[in-house]
């Protein structure tokens, strides 16, 4: 499975200044012009594209060496009491994932479920049944990408940095996606502080090993919340979130990876942390 060298910033999507037309091609160039090293591609509301223009951005993000991850639709529960619903969700992340890798794709992020009124541990075993059966399938198609259950920001979400990481130390190819707001929401204001950014990358070197600071697929971004958790994201200079702290822990423990922005602002937040942490 591929690495990457260095620390990448990059947005969530096709940057907001794209030149029309907003095509994911044109978006990847308008990333390199920001003098940015990555971008997400978002299939939130489903995974529309096609194999010919996956091949184009594969080509265009290959010339340009801008990297791509990608995020797979919302409408993901692999805990839903509809069975068709969990089946549906299963072909969501596999299709995000065979169009990520013919795109050039390096690792893809999905919110894996809700509770409902089941238990953690039972949500918990069905979401690792469920990804079992999705890295089966990629393993057996060829496709090569990292697959990531995101840290979730809303008590409600199944995804907890321990759950993230307990998938990943129980399934082959998966790894967490570290998304530091979220957990800042979920913790109702904990987690943003210089301490405790410390605190989460230490405790993925502790379960994960050392390997993973050096791979690590990461979101960040201003965010409200409240008593639930997550509200809604906000640009880093409109919120709570000490972003040049973040900055600070992710150099001092030389991260490597990609750090995608999902401020409304996505390129004006992702140049801002770089040349924070450039500055550091």
């Amino acid at each position: 499975m591929r690495k990457v060298n260095g620390l990448l910033f990059g947005t969530a999507g096709i940057p907001l200044s794209t030149p029309k037309p907003a095509t994911s091609v044109n978006g990847v160039v308008r990333v390199k012009e920001l003098g940015l090293d990555a971008m997400e591609l978002e299939f939130v509301r489903g995974v529309k594209m096609s194999d010919e223009l996956a091949y184009k951005v594969r080509s265009v993000s290959e010339a340009t060496r801008i990297v791509l991850t990608a995020h797979a639709p919302y409408y993901i529960n692999l805990n839903s009491p509809d069975k068709s619903k969990v089946e549906a969700s299963i072909n969501r992340i596999l299709d995000t994932a065979r169009i990520a890798y013919k795109a050039g794709g390096w690792s893809i992020v999905f919110h894996p479920a809700y509770y409902g009124k089941d238990s953690a541990e039972i949500v918990y075993d069905r979401v690792k049944e469920a990804l079992k059966r999705v890295v089966e399938v990629l393993k057996d198609e060829g496709v090569e990408v990292w697959v990531r259950p995101e840290t979730s920001g809303g008590l409600a979400e199944f995804g907890s940095l321990e759950e993230v990481v307990r998938l990943s130390q129980e399934i082959e190819n998966v790894l967490p996606c570290i998304d530091f707001a979220h957990i800042h929401a979920r913790s109702k204001g904990r987690y943003n502080s210089y301490d405790e950014f410390v605190e989460i990358l230490s405790y993925l070197e502790k379960e994960l090993g050392k390997d993973i600071l050096k791979n690590m697929h990461m979101h960040f971004s201003g965010i409200e919340y409240g008593d639930k958790g997550e509200v809604k994201h906000l640009n880093l200079e409109e919120s709570d979130f000490k972003y040049r702290e973040l900055a600070k822990a992710l150099k001092d423990y030389l991260i490597e990876g990609v750090i995608i922005s999902e401020s409304p602002n996505i390129e004006g937040d992702a140049m801002l942390l770089k040349r924070v942490y450039n500055e550091i």
